[in-house]
């Protein structure tokens, strides 16, 4: 095994960890954006006000993409499997 499969190993991982995590940080932060925005414009200085719709709408967010994040993390991992004989010998 040479440095350029493990620096292909590495650069693939990170890649499925971006974009299986992407669309749930994406969620968040529209949901953050949008209670902001209510704040500001009520004035509600309330710091934990922010959680809860946060936490609701990434938990709706992982029902909603959870199949399809499974299913990238699932290819990735039978890739590095079927390959661990290349990689290992």
């Amino acid at each position: 095994m040479n440095s350029d499969m493990v620096i292909s190993i590495a650069e693939k991982g990170i890649y499925v960890t971006l974009i299986v995590a992407g669309p749930l940080l994406l969620v968040a932060l529209i949901i953050g954006l949008i209670v902001s925005i209510f704040q500001a414009t009520t004035q509600i200085q309330e710091q934990t006000l922010a959680f809860i719709p946060k936490i609701v709408a990434v938990l709706i967010g992982l029902v909603l993409f959870g199949p399809w994040m499974l299913s990238h993390l699932l290819s990735y991992a039978t890739d590095i499997f079927a390959n661990l004989t290349r990689y290992v010998g």
